[in-house]
């Protein structure tokens, strides 16, 4: 794993924030279902399914983002130790 201080490609920035967000959604679309409603936009008329769909599909996106954000952070390498030169 990399130091604390040692820096990370931008891509596990770009996964991570989608990771939250998709995290986010997830939450916020579990408690609150009619939000979609709310935005004027109501696909399945009122019976709940596209919610329950929507809400699957964003805990898979915040899974899968999550893993991919960790891979990345694991692949970036760690800084050689104090005194340690090529």
């Amino acid at each position: 794993m990399p130091d604390p201080g040692q820096p990370v490609r931008r891509r596990f920035w770009f996964e991570l924030v989608l990771a939250i967000v998709t995290g986010v959604l997830f939450v916020v679309t579990l408690f609150w279902h009619e939000w979609l409603e709310a935005f004027g936009f109501d696909p399945d008329q009122g019976s709940g399914t596209a919610e329950w769909l929507i809400v699957g599909a964003l805990l898979l996106a915040c899974a899968i983002t999550s893993v991919i954000s960790t891979l990345e952070w694991r692949r970036t390498p760690a800084a050689p130790p104090e005194g340690v030169t090529d």
